[in-house]
C-alpha cells in the first residue's frame, strides 16, 4: 500500500475484500470464516500486496477474539459455568495433556527438536481456536449441541492454560529470563489484584453506572460504555500479563445476571461481527504464500499430519471423557483439529527467545493458517457424509387400509388447516377422508373420535384411487408444504380432471402456479391477516363500518390485481411494476372512501 498511515485507504481495503469473498464463498457453503481467510490472503503480501505490513491491524483484529469472549461469558452465569466445571477442566485438561504430550514427543523423536523445544511445539500446537471453533459452530447453529458444549469447555480451557504457558515459554528458553521468587510473587499479586478489580467493578459498580447511562436515554453513550466495559477489562488484564480474551469473558461472566445483559450484547454483536472478521483477515494476510509455493509438500504434510494427531486424540477424548457419540465425536475433533490463535502468540514469543528458527516459526504460522482453512471443509464434508437418515416410519396396519365409503371431499393434510376444515364438514355430515403422512398426526386426529384420516401420499396414484377420489366432489390440499401441494393440485388434476381442486398456498408464486393446475389457491395467512388489519383500524380511530368498508376494498383490489399478475407471473420487472401501479391506486382509492365519508358526515 503506498500509504499505510491512510486508514481510510486501508479501511476500504478491508471492506472490499470482505464484502467481496465471504458472500462467494457463503454461497460455495465454504461458511464466512474461509471467505474472510481468502480475503486476507487476497489483501496479503503474497499475493496483491495492499497491506503491506499485517502486525499493523494485528492488535485491532484481535479485539474481535475479545468481544467474543466477552458476549460468550453474557450467554452464561457464575452457575452455569460451575455446572460446566468438569468438562472444563476435566475434559479440558485430558485433551491439552494428551494432545501436547503426543506431539511434543512426536517432535522430539521423530523431528529431533530439543526438549524444551519439543513441550512448547506440543502444548502450542494442542491449543485450537476459540475463534474459528465458536464461529464456526454459530454459523452451523450447534453451540448448542452436545459437541458444541464439549468444544466451547475445551476451548475456556485451552484460553485458562495458554496464560501459564506464554510464561512458561522465557523458561524454558533459559538463559537470562528466569525471574526471581519476588519477581514471581509480585506477578501473581499483580494478577490477583486485577481479577479482583474486575469481580468487584462487575458486582458492585457496573449496574449503577449503567443505571445512569440508561437514564440518559442516548444509545451512543451506551454503546461507549459498553465498549469502555469490555475494552478496559481486556486492557487491563493485558497490563498484567493475562489473556485479554479471558478477561474480557470473566467480565461478561460477572454480566450474565445482569438486568443490562441484553442491551449490552446489542450493543457490542455489531463491533464483534466486523473485528471478528477483520481478524480471520489478518491470519490470511499472515500467510507467507512463497514458503507454500518454495516447500510445498513440508508445509502440506506438516498440516495434515497436524490434523491427522489432533482429530482422532479428540475423538477419542470427546467419546471417553466427554460422552459423546460417535458422529458427535467426530464433529468435536474437526472443529478443534485447527491450530490456535495463541499458538501464533506463544511460537512468537519461543522464536524471539530462540527457541525456533526463523524459517521453523514461518513453517508453524503456515501449517496453523493452511489448518483452519481446511476446518470449514472438513465440516462440510462432514454434514455431507454423516446427514441425519430418515428413519422408516413405522405404521400401523390400520392406518394403511383405508376404508371409506364414497366421500364428497378429499383432504391430503391434517395439519391446522386440514383440522379446521375436516371439524366443519363432520359438524355438517358431509362424509370426508382425510391423508396424512404423519403417524402422530393421524393418532392425535383419531383420539378426538372416528375421524376418517389414513396414512397415504397424496402424489401417488394408488393412494388416490384407494381413497375413492374418483367419487369426490372436492379435493383439498391442505398441507404446509408448498411444492407437495403443487405437486399433488398437479397429480388430482392430470388423474381426475372433473374434482373441484381447494389448495393451501405459501404466498403470490404459489397462487399462480395452483391456478394454472385448475385448482383454487387460498391464502394461508391471508385472512388472518385481514382480521388483523380489520381490528387494528378500529383500535386506531375508525368505526366498525369504516373498517370493515377498507377491508372489502382492500380485498376486491387485491383480488384485482392477483388476477392481472397471473397473465406476467414468470416476468420479475412486470410483476413489480404492477404492484407498484397497484399500490398508487389503492392509496386513492382509500382517499376517495376518506371523501365520500367526510361529504356524507357534512350532509
Amino acid at each position: 500500500m503506498p500509504h499505510e498511515g491512510n486508514l481510510l485507504q486501508a479501511a476500504v481495503v478491508f471492506l472490499f475484500a470482505a464484502v467481496l469473498t465471504v458472500p462467494l464463498a457463503k454461497r460455495l457453503q465454504l461458511g464466512a470464516v474461509l471467505g474472510y481467510l481468502f480475503a486476507g490472503v487476497l489483501i496479503g503480501p503474497s499475493v496483491l500486496g495492499l497491506i503491506g505490513n499485517p502486525q499493523s491491524v494485528s492488535h485491532i483484529s484481535e479485539l474481535g477474539v475479545v468481544l467474543l469472549l466477552f458476549i460468550i461469558g453474557l450467554e452464561l452465569s457464575p452457575r452455569r459455568l460451575w455446572v460446566m466445571r468438569k468438562s472444563v477442566f476435566g475434559v479440558g485438561l485430558a485433551q491439552v495433556l494428551l494432545t501436547g504430550s503426543v506431539i511434543g514427543v512426536l517432535a522430539l523423536l521423530v523431528f529431533g527438536q530439543p526438549l524444551n523445544s519439543a513441550i512448547v511445539l506440543g502444548l502450542g500446537l494442542a491449543l485450537s481456536s476459540t475463534a474459528f471453533g465458536l464461529q464456526s459452530l454459530a454459523e452451523r447453529k450447534e453451540l448448542t449441541s452436545p459437541h458444541g458444549r464439549l468444544a466451547f469447555a475445551i476451548l475456556l480451557f485451552q484460553d485458562i492454560a495458554a496464560i501459564p504457558l506464554i510464561a512458561m515459554v522465557p523458561l524454558l528458553a533459559g538463559g537470562d529470563h528466569t525471574s526471581t521468587a519476588a519477581e514471581d510473587l509480585n506477578h501473581g499479586l499483580r494478577v490477583l489484584g486485577s481479577i479482583a478489580v474486575v469481580v468487584i467493578g462487575g458486582r458492585y459498580l457496573l449496574r449503577p453506572v449503567f443505571r445512569i447511562v440508561a437514564k440518559t436515554r442516548l444509545p451512543e453513550v451506551s454503546t461507549a460504555t459498553a465498549l469502555l466495559v469490555v475494552i478496559g477489562t481486556a486492557w487491563l488484564m493485558d497490563l498484567v500479563g493475562v489473556s485479554m480474551a479471558l478477561g474480557a469473558f470473566l467480565a461478561g461472566l460477572l454480566l450474565a445476571d445482569s438486568e443490562y445483559r441484553h442491551e449490552l450484547e446489542a450493543q457490542i454483536e455489531p463491533f464483534k461481527g466486523l473485528l471478528l472478521g477483520l481478524f480471520f483477515i489478518s491470519v490470511g494476510m499472515g500467510a507467507n504464500l512463497s514458503l507454500l509455493l518454495s516447500a510445498p509438500l513440508a508445509v502440506l504434510g506438516l498440516t495434515l499430519l497436524l490434523i491427522a494427531i489432533k482429530l482422532p486424540l479428540l475423538f477419542v477424548v470427546g467419546r471417553l471423557a466427554g460422552g459423546l457419540g460417535k458422529v458427535s465425536a467426530l464433529r468435536l475433533g474437526i472443529v478443534l483439529a485447527a491450530g490456535g490463535e495463541f499458538a501464533f502468540v506463544v511460537f512468537k514469543i519461543g522464536r524471539d527467545q530462540g527457541l525456533f528458527e526463523p524459517h521453523l516459526y514461518d513453517l508453524l504460522v503456515l501449517t496453523i493458517t493452511l489448518s483452519m482453512a481446511v476446518t470449514p471443509l472438513l465440516l462440510l464434508l462432514c454434514a455431507r457424509l454423516y446427514s441425519p437418515k430418515v428413519q422408516p416410519v413405522v405404521v400401523p396396519e390400520k392406518f394403511r387400509d383405508i376404508d371409506t365409503d364414497a366421500p364428497r371431499v378429499v383432504i391430503a393434510g391434517m395439519g391446522r388447516m386440514g383440522q379446521i376444515v375436516a371439524r366443519i364438514l363432520r359438524a355438517q355430515n358431509i362424509k370426508f377422508v382425510a391423508l396424512d403422512t404423519s403417524v402422530e398426526t393421524i393418532e392425535l386426529s383419531r383420539s378426538f373420535g372416528g375421524v376418517p384420516v389414513f396414512y397415504g401420499d397424496p402424489m401417488r396414484p394408488e393412494i388416490l384411487s384407494a381413497a375413492k377420489v374418483e367419487q369426490a366432489e372436492y379435493f383439498i390440499i391442505a398441507t404446509d408444504d408448498p411444492d407437495t401441494n403443487i405437486k399433488t393440485a398437479e397429480v388430482v388434476h392430470r388423474l381426475y380432471p372433473h374434482i373441484k381442486i381447494i389448495a393451501r398456498a405459501r404466498n403470490r408464486q404459489h397462487v399462480h402456479r395452483l391456478v394454472d393446475l385448475g385448482a383454487e389457491a387460498i391464502r394461508e395467512t391471508y385472512y388472518s391477516s385481514l382480521e388483523m388489519s380489520r381490528r387494528t383500524l378500529v383500535g386506531l380511530g375508525l368505526t366498525q363500518a369504516q373498517a370493515d368498508a377498507r377491508i372489502k376494498r382492500f380485498q376486491h383490489h387485491d383480488e384485482q390485481v392477483l388476477e392481472a399478475q397471473h397473465a406476467v407471473y414468470d416476468d420479475a420487472a412486470k410483476v413489480l411494476q404492477t404492484a407498484q401501479e397497484a399500490r398508487a391506486e389503492l392509496a386513492k382509492l382509500f382517499e376517495s372512501d376518506q371523501l365520500e365519508e367526510q361529504e356524507a358526515g357534512k350532509v
